[in-house]
């Protein structure tokens, strides 16, 4: 039976949700597929209808992330042109789409240190066409003098994607040691640290020439 408050073309969608809420605060193994079905009001035959194993709930879970990516990626590096703009735009919806919800974080850092070959296998198959497309974009402001020259591009995206993801599922407890608007802090010196690896300062504007004096 379906929760009243979960319609039925929701339930999948609020399936993956209850998973990676659990996943990401007691781990795949404590996390049992009665306890997401009662998380999202319907019965287990119900959630093992829609994934037929925990193990197929779990990859439904990281597969929600990484068609975000897959979908969102190419749209921000078409919609922006400078290189600047789509920095911010990249950045920008990498710390959005962890910040909003740190348990997609948290369930991809337990994945990382609980299953790294299967990470292994998910960065360097679906993940892989977005880390490139990113790299591209580092060379290229490479090439225009933008981005710094002994940047790696590929160790770049890579460090980034982690210092992000790292970042905001430990928000809760990094951002404690910080007095005043510490969430505010805590973002803004992230980007500050993103932007600042890559960007390279750009040389000082030459006076202007001062026009000579028109011959008598």
């Amino acid at each position: 039976m379906v929760h009243p408050r979960t319609s039925e073309h929701d339930v999948p969608s609020a399936i993956v949700a209850s998973a990676t809420r659990l996943f990401a605060a007691q781990g795949f193994e404590a996390t049992s597929v009665q306890a997401v079905a009662d998380a999202v009001g319907v019965t287990k035959q119900a959630v093992l209808h829609h994934y037929p194993s925990k193990e197929h709930l779990r990859h439904a879970v990281l597969d929600a992330i990484v068609a975000h990516w897959n979908e969102t990626l190419p749209r921000l590096l078409l919609v922006a042109t400078a290189s600047v703009d789509r920095f911010d735009a990249i950045f920008g919806e990498l710390h959005r789409f962890f910040a909003t919800d740190a348990d997609r974080a948290r369930v991809v850092l337990r994945e990382v240190l609980d299953r790294p070959a299967e990470m292994r296998r998910l960065l360097c198959g679906p993940v892989q066409p977005w880390l490139e497309a990113v790299a591209r974009y580092i060379r290229a402001g490479q090439e225009s003098g933008t981005h710094f020259a002994d940047v790696d591009p590929e160790a770049y995206v890579v460090h980034v994607m982690l210092l992000g993801i790292a970042a905001a599922a430990c928000q809760t407890v990094t951002s404690a040691v910080l007095e005043g608007d510490a969430r505010a802090r805590y973002d803004a010196e992230l980007g500050r640290i993103a932007r600042a690896s890559l960007f390279s300062p750009r040389p000082p504007r030459a006076p202007a020439r001062k026009s000579s004096p028109a011959k008598r």
